[in-house]
């Protein structure tokens, strides 16, 4: 569930900050490497 939660935060950061496809991807891994590294959603 934190996974899921995890990703649906990533993923609406990344819809948010992002502009084009690929740097929507790239915001999208940065995002859930520093909420996986900083232990949200665990």
């Amino acid at each position: 569930m934190s996974k899921l939660l995890r990703a649906l935060a990533a993923g609406y950061g990344a819809k948010k900050l992002g502009g084009g496809c690929i740097s929507t991807v790239l915001i999208f891994i940065l995002l859930w490497w520093l909420l996986g590294n900083f232990g949200i959603f665990q």
